[in-house]
């Protein structure tokens, strides 16, 4: 066998032509074509074969090195990288010819001639085969191009159609979203209109709801309206009852003056006759407002103007009967001379008799006067008021417009803080106490607005101020608390207060009690000769103006405030004073008042009122410090006091002596004195 250049073999495997591979089919894809490219080129078996066949065994010796050369350059084409299939059909093409060659190179071993033509063939016919593979080889890349063509068209179809069905397939999405859009909005306004429809549905039952309160608040107006109508007719109802009553005490004054026309020698049928008129007047109207329901407001206007005639008329008739008193007076007074005269012609065994009778009649009456001590004490508190009085003058009378100024603004900084004064809460109550006092302390108050005012601006402020805040104290009694009752303790106490602080304050007030309200002492001033009735009046209490003298309703209601501050004061302290201070005027004057009352012969209607008004401010406290002995004075006042009282009362003054027996009927049953309206308990200092 001969022996192989394996050299040669291994060179032509390293050439870069011999690392190429061939494929006749060009069947694979881009992508294995491009593997197999990339991967490292291998001879067939076959080249092996014809190295050994193709040259002889001497030439390979002595010409290897040519022959390897020339066999790179020329040869080339002998040695390719093919595809399998092109290694087999070279193969057979080199067996089919095997034989020949064979012989051939057997008879030619010696000749390099035919050698030569022998690899010129086998060159010719590579070349020949290289260009008929080329040609196959461009048919098919003509081929493959073509199909590669109509890849890409069928790949641009395919994209073509794919972008249709995505165009297809985004309208599809965008119309079933429109579609959905479509249906919220539909869901949203039916949604909407069932709101909607919730809504006029709640609308129409919060109309129907509104409609029925209204038609209830048009209906409780309507009730009210008819309670406010039926309450005024009550209130014009009791009006009319009050006033009819007013006027029947009236007539019967007017009976009772005429019973007595025959003693004053006058005559008085007329006022009778008129005042039996008015009130068979008022009595229709009564009638015929019950039968009406109520009264209309002209019917208490006739009840008012026929109780206004009625006054006239007793005030006439007053007058006239205080005329003819004063004119049977005097032939009194004329008699008694005449009988002095025949007194003195008497003998000596008839002058006892003057002095028994004195004797019997204070063993069987009370005093008829107050006892000379309380009226030393209050002829001296009347002096002090008039020396004050006196004392203040300049300020007074001045003309002066700033000393006017002065004068008003003291007399804001008294009157509106007593004006002021309530039972709202103890701290405006204190408020209003350390206003006054710092007035009277000498330091600068507000007087009224931005303005201060101290009495340090004239030499007689302090005696003025001193003056008119115990008397706006009294009229504060005069006015407010008869008109409410609750009202004495605020007052009391901040005039108790002021008391405490400012002995003189005290002083003054109780000599414009005393003054304005004599029973305040107690005192029934008697008339004196020479005084006249208006002048008289004025003493007893009553106002006169324009020699028209006070009604007895209006007089007691204001005796019966001032009484009731009296008792307030009394037995009330300041809250924030020094306890261990004795009061100024305490409960012992309130005992020596109550035991001088009922010393004194009781006057009609006076007494009565007076001293109910004062047990029922003052008796609890009284009960509570006199215990048993108070007792005893309430059974001596009911038992031995009040049967006096109503002797000497008429039919139209027994509603005081009636309200009297049942208070002190009450309070002996029940043996206890309740407390006052309006007294100031300890919560209210600390409100």
């Amino acid at each position: 066998m001969p022996r192989r250049d394996w050299k040669t073999l291994e060179a032509l495997q390293e050439s870069p032509k011999g690392k190429l591979r061939y494929d006749t089919e060009w069947s694979l894809d881009e992508e294995e074509l491009l593997e197999r490219s990339m991967a490292s080129c291998m001879l067939s078996p076959h080249s092996a074969w014809v190295l050994d066949n193709m040259v002889s065994p001497v030439q390979r010796h002595t010409s290897n090195t040519n022959s390897l050369s020339t066999q790179e350059t020329r040869g080339s084409y002998s040695v390719k990288a093919v595809s399998p299939d092109f290694e087999t059909d070279f193969s057979d093409f080199v067996i089919k010819k095997t034989p020949e060659s064979h012989q051939d190179s057997m008879k030619a071993e010696t000749s390099p001639k035919l050698l030569s033509e022998i690899s010129a063939e086998v060159e010719g016919s590579i070349y020949l085969y290289r260009e008929a593979e080329r040609i196959k080889m461009q048919n098919k890349i003509q081929k493959r191009l073509e199909m590669f063509v109509q890849y890409e068209k069928n790949f641009a179809d395919q994209a073509t159609e794919q972008l249709k069905r995505f165009e297809e397939m985004m309208e599809l999405k965008q119309r079933q979203e429109r579609d959905r859009l479509q249906e919220q909005l539909e869901e949203g306004s039916k949604e909407a209109l069932g709101q909607q429809e919730k809504l006029k549905e709640e609308h129409r039952t919060r109309a129907k709801l509104l409609n029925r309160k209204l038609r209830e608040a048009e209906q409780q107006r309507h009730l009210e309206q008819e309670r406010i109508r039926q309450e005024e007719g009550r209130d014009r109802e009791r009006r009319l009852c009050f006033l009819q009553q007013e006027v029947l005490q009236l007539v019967q004054q007017i009976e009772v003056d005429y019973k007595h026309q025959e003693t004053l020698r006058m005559d008085l049928s007329a006022y009778s006759q008129r005042g039996n008129q008015i009130c068979g007047i008022l009595s229709s109207v009564v009638r015929s407002s019950e039968q009406s329901g109520f009264p209309t407001q002209e019917d208490v206007n006739v009840g008012e103007r026929s109780l206004q005639e009625m006054q006239a008329l007793v005030s006439s008739m007053q007058k006239e009967v205080s005329a003819a008193e004063e004119r049977r007076k005097a032939e009194e007074v004329a008699e008694r001379v005449k009988q002095k005269e025949l007194e003195k012609q008497q003998t000596k065994a008839q002058a006892p008799a003057p002095a028994q009778t004195h004797q019997k009649s204070q063993k069987e009456g009370l005093q008829e006067k107050a006892s000379p001590c309380i009226m030393k004490s209050y002829q001296q508190l009347q002096n002090m008021c008039e020396q004050s009085l006196n004392d203040f003058a300049p300020l007074q009378d001045a003309r002066d417009p700033k000393v006017k100024a002065i004068r008003g603004d003291l007399q804001k900084a008294i009157y509106i803080p007593v004006s002021q004064i309530s039972s709202k809460a103890g701290s405006n109550l204190k408020e209003i106490f350390e206003k006054l006092n710092n007035l009277l302390l000498g330091k600068r108050v507000s007087s009224f607005g931005s303005s201060m005012i101290s009495v340090s601006q004239h030499p007689q402020a302090l005696d003025f101020v001193y003056y008119k805040l115990a008397e706006k104290l009294v009229k504060q009694g005069e006015e407010e608390i008869a008109s409410h009752h609750e009202a004495a303790f605020p007052i009391a106490a901040v005039a108790s207060g002021i008391w405490e602080h400012h002995p003189k304050v005290g002083e003054l007030f109780l000599a414009h009690l005393y003054k304005k309200c004599p029973y305040a002492l107690p005192f029934y001033p008697a008339f004196k000769e020479g005084t006249s009735i208006e002048e008289y009046q004025r003493i007893l209490g009553y106002k006169v103006e324009d020699s028209q003298v006070e009604q007895q309703d209006n007089f007691l209601k204001r005796m019966s405030g001032m009484i009731r501050l009296y008792a307030a004061v009394m037995q009330i302290r300041w809250y924030y004073s020094n306890k261990q201070e004795s009061h100024p005027h305490g409960l012992n004057y309130a005992w020596q008042w109550l035991g001088q009352l009922l010393n004194m012969e009781p006057v009609a209607d006076i007494t009565s009122t007076l001293l109910y008004d004062f047990l029922e401010v003052c008796g609890n406290a009284l009960m509570q410090t006199y215990h048993f002995q108070f007792w005893k004075l309430l059974l001596l006042i009911k038992n031995e006091y009040l049967p006096r009282i109503e002797i000497i009362s008429t039919s139209a003054q027994m509603g005081s002596v009636t309200r009297l027996r049942l208070f002190l009927e009450n309070s002996i049953k029940k043996n206890e004195i309740p407390l006052p309206k309006g007294y100031l308990s300890q919560s209210f200092w600390r409100s």
